[in-house]
């Protein structure tokens, strides 16, 4: 357990997008203090009692970041684990832990973690040159559809492919699985602390981009039956807890047409499908991290409202400086909260932002949201 007060614990966060701007704005109620290290047009850079101004996978600008904080996390996976490792080893405390974060770095790992863990997940193989692609596809049946993903290096659906039989392979490390038809794609948050125990917060659904491969928008809570949701939330939990560290995890499922949940993808930071619960839930996601960060007990993750997120993303053909169109008349409706992310330049699928919608029935906050999606554009500034 931590043993410092909470105005004495210093907080290194490596990265400084939005998520390290969000986990901050929660911790700054605590009075803590945060170092991050980014570059040096981070977001996060102003928030920060120190910003160090470095490459995240730099060894000593991250020996340097550990050096002026108590304790470490990080807001992306793409870091130096080699840094992390090393410091772990001379008693550093990383949470989570490098441990996780080599699981997570390479999904040719993550799903071989599945595997061990007798965690449902869409049976795949590896392959490491585009030469293993034919006896690979074999060993799957000959799928005339299939997902290709880079073992390393992917994020917000970059490194993810969907192939039909007959394409040609690509070059590198890749983890090549069997699609899966969806009725559903799902989140869970899970947050663990330092004793084990877990909880999480409600299952959501996600409706995604399809030229982007990012998420549109979330829907909480999910439109699926009680029986589901209590699975997911127990398959959450048993993926967080696997990985044996304390930590915040976003596990993402597909739920097939015939009922079916499997494990996509996990996170171990907060995700874009937790940000609706700054207003939404009782206990954010990000103070969540802080209370599992600092030893303190679990917050409440009850849902206070159905919610909507939507994400403000970068249109096709625009580049460079930007403002949110029609913002008087957004501000002016009921039940939305915009949050920008002081990214002063705009560029094709870059997220910008998200707007939290939030009404009193399911129905209210869909209709709500269909009428923000018709107002929400990015225009040259």
């Amino acid at each position: 357990m931590v043993q410092s007060l909470p105005n004495q614990l210093r907080i290194g966060i490596i990265g400084g997008g939005q998520l390290g701007c969000m986990l901050m704005e929660e911790g700054f109620r605590y009075d803590l203090h945060f170092n991050t290290l980014d570059n040096e047009d981070a977001p996060a850079r102003h928030l920060a009692r120190n910003h160090i101004h470095g490459s995240l996978q730099d060894e000593l600008a991250i020996r340097t970041l550990a050096l002026e904080s108590d304790i470490l996390t990080y807001e992306i996976e793409h870091i130096s684990l080699n840094a992390l490792q090393k410091l772990e080893s001379e008693g550093k405390e990383i949470i989570p832990s490098a441990s996780v974060l080599q699981i997570i770095q390479d999904k040719g790992l993550q799903k071989l973690f599945y595997q061990k863990n007798n965690i449902t997940s869409p049976d795949f193989r590896l392959v490491k040159k585009a030469d293993d692609w034919a006896s690979a596809l074999h060993e799957l049946g000959n799928p005339q559809t299939f997902v290709a993903k880079t073992c390393k290096g992917g994020y917000d659906g970059k490194g993810v492919r969907i192939c039909k039989a007959g394409d040609s392979p690509m070059a590198g490390s890749f983890v090549l699985e069997h699609f899966v038809e969806c009725e559903k794609e799902l989140s869970v948050i899970v947050g663990v602390d330092r004793l084990g125990k877990a909880k999480c917060f409600p299952v959501v659904e996600m409706v995604f981009d399809p030229k982007l491969n990012l998420v549109d928008t979330l829907l909480c809570p999910a439109r699926i039956p009680k029986s589901i949701l209590k699975e997911a939330e127990q398959i959450a939990i048993s993926v967080a807890k696997a990985l044996g560290s304390p930590g915040l995890f976003a596990i993402e499922l597909f739920l097939d047409k015939n009922g079916k949940l499997w494990v996509n993808e996990t996170a171990p930071r907060p995700h874009n499908s937790g940000h609706h619960t700054i207003e939404s839930c009782v206990t954010s996601q990000y103070e969540q991290l802080i209370r599992i960060l600092c030893g303190w007990p679990l917050g409440d993750t009850t849902s206070i409202s159905p919610a909507t997120m939507i994400n403000i993303i970068g249109p096709e053909g625009l580049t460079g400086k930007y403002q949110l169109a029609n913002l008087g008349t957004l501000l002016g409706m009921p039940g939305i909260y915009i949050h920008l992310y002081g990214k002063t330049e705009t560029r094709p699928g870059r997220k910008l932002g998200h707007i939290t919608v939030m009404a009193e029935t399911v129905e209210e906050v869909l209709k709500k949201t269909n009428e923000v999606k018709v107002l929400l554009a990015i225009q040259a500034a």
